[in-house]
C-alpha cells in the first residue's frame, strides 16, 4: 500500500477488525505477535490485507507510540 495522504494512515489506524480473536478492536490497537501470525500466513485480500500490512509495518519499525493520538473515540 502507498501512502498518498495522511487520510489513508488515519484510516488504517482507525480501521476496524472485523473477524478473528481481536474482533472490534482498531488495527494499531492489534497485538504485534497477531500481525507477525499474519505476515507469515499471508493477509487477506484487498483493503483490509493491504491496511493489516501497514500496520505491521508501524509496529515493526517501533511508531506505534507516534501514532496512538491519531486513534478516533
Amino acid at each position: 500500500m502507498s501512502i498518498d495522504n495522511n487520510a489513508e494512515l488515519i484510516a488504517a489506524i482507525n480501521q476496524i477488525m472485523p473477524f478473528g480473536k481481536y474482533s472490534g478492536r482498531k488495527l494499531l490497537q492489534l497485538p504485534e505477535p497477531y500481525l507477525v501470525w499474519f505476515y507469515g500466513k499471508g493477509f487477506p485480500e484487498g483493503k483490509l490485507g493491504e491496511q493489516l500490512a501497514l500496520i505491521y509495518e508501524v509496529k515493526l519499525n517501533g511508531l506505534e507510540d507516534m501514532l496512538r493520538p491519531l486513534l478516533r473515540g
